[in-house]
């Protein structure tokens, strides 16, 4: 599929964005064929050196969420660096005049500043709260209670994860708003404002799990569970030579599955009967999930990891091991990579980086993910862009002199 035929081809959007959530929507549009114009202040916004790094310094983080991007360097206090990114969104064509943000305490970039310039603007704004005030995902995964019930059973503190979560969904919110936005505009003609806010993402995840209502119409505290699966049964299980693997059976089939696999079928039957329970409902098996864990633990910890993969394999059971970030890359006896059949994952040659596996997008189009383009080096395409709005050569090279823009060429 060429750049002309993905979904989002002749989309222009300006991106005014630091750490994860604005420039992961962004990043989406760019990859669905948009183009999709990051603007940061000279040096680059406070994500530019975020870790990790490469031995170079280049932010592998910055790197990874501006994939496919084109990037302008502008200093956004002056009156006419404002003036240049103001003109870039209102003179971006009529699939255009579109802007995505999380920048706050900039008047001049708001929806009321630049729809007088543009009246069909698109403007979403990623904020912290609904009011306004700042969060972070790990502020905001705290307000919400995710920590509370997150590690295992009987530990009193907090327990924090990783992987930042609601910035994720707020960035896909925020790109699913633009084509929202971008689909009533061809039909109307009007623009629209829109806002998401980190926290209320993180709150609606919260009520349509039905976590509230279980704390509010049950009256009940949620527990911790360590690697339990709440209501239901799903655990890790060593082996004896020390792999680990994750089973989940949900369904009825893939606790049965599970038994012939484990070879507890009439054990588990037998039990079953003295009980007076149906281990075939998710009901029973969360209740009882320590006692068939210990049954199946006695197994698994019998067995080696390749046997137990061979026993698992083909069933409708749903497992896997456990692996590092350092399995998924690094390369086996025939010089390929866990990764590497990904057909998202492609090789690219990131300057500052080398080249290396990075992923595409996730949703296949015809079949196949449309191949990712590196990320920009800070200023890259400043002068290209410029030169799109009208500037001539002397105008450009005036704005580099005084400091307005700065520009830089790709390694």
């Amino acid at each position: 599929m060429t750049d002309s035929e993905l979904p989002l081809a002749g989309m222009c959007v300006v991106e005014v964005s630091s750490f994860v959530a604005a420039p992961l929507g962004g990043m989406t549009l760019a990859q669905l064929g948009a183009e999709v114009i990051r603007v940061d202040p000279l040096g680059g916004a406070p994500d530019h050196h975020r870790w990790p790094l490469a031995p170079s310094g280049t932010s592998l983080y910055w790197a990874g969420l501006n994939k496919g991007k084109k990037s302008v360097s502008v200093d956004l206090r002056s009156a006419q660096g404002q003036e240049l990114v103001t003109r870039l969104i209102a003179d971006s064509g009529p699939d255009g005049g579109i802007v995505l943000t999380n920048a706050v305490g900039r008047g001049w970039l708001s929806y009321d500043a630049l729809v007088a310039h543009r009246p069909d603007l698109i403007h979403v704004q990623i904020e912290g709260h609904h009011d306004g005030t700042p969060a972070v995902d790990y502020t905001v995964n705290a307000a919400v209670g995710f920590p509370m019930v997150t590690g295992p059973e009987g530990h009193a503190d907090p327990v924090n994860h990783v992987l930042p979560a609601w910035d994720i969904a707020c960035g896909l919110y925020a790109a699913l708003g633009i084509l929202g936005a971008d689909r009533q505009r061809r039909v109307s003609g009007r623009g629209q404002r829109m806002s998401v806010a980190l926290y209320d993402v993180a709150l609606a995840a919260a009520g349509n799990l039905g976590f509230l209502a279980e704390a509010q119409v049950n009256r009940v505290v949620r527990k911790r569970y360590g690697n339990y699966l709440y209501g239901g049964f799903a655990r890790d299980f060593l082996t004896r030579d020390g792999g680990r693997v994750m089973v989940v059976a949900l369904t009825k089939r893939h606790w049965a599955d599970l038994l012939v696999a484990t070879e507890l079928v009439d054990v588990v039957g037998a039990l079953e009967k003295s009980l007076g329970v149906d281990f075939s409902t998710e009901d029973d098996r969360f209740e009882y999930r320590e006692v068939l864990a210990g049954l199946l633990a006695r197994w698994f910890s019998r067995a080696d990891l390749a046997v137990v993969k061979a026993a698992l394999a083909g069933t409708s059971l749903l497992w896997s091991t456990y692996n590092t970030f350092t399995d998924l890359v690094t390369e086996s006896a025939d010089g390929t990579a866990m990764i590497a059949g990904n057909p998202m994952m492609h090789l690219i040659d990131q300057p500052g980086v080398g080249r290396h596996l990075a992923p595409g997008l996730p949703v296949a189009l015809d079949g196949a993910s449309p191949t990712p383009v590196r990320a920009p080096v800070l200023g890259e395409h400043t002068t290209p862009v410029l030169t799109r709005l009208g500037l001539t050569e002397q105008q450009i090279a005036d704005l580099h002199t005084r400091g307005v823009v700065r520009g830089s060429t790709a390694p």
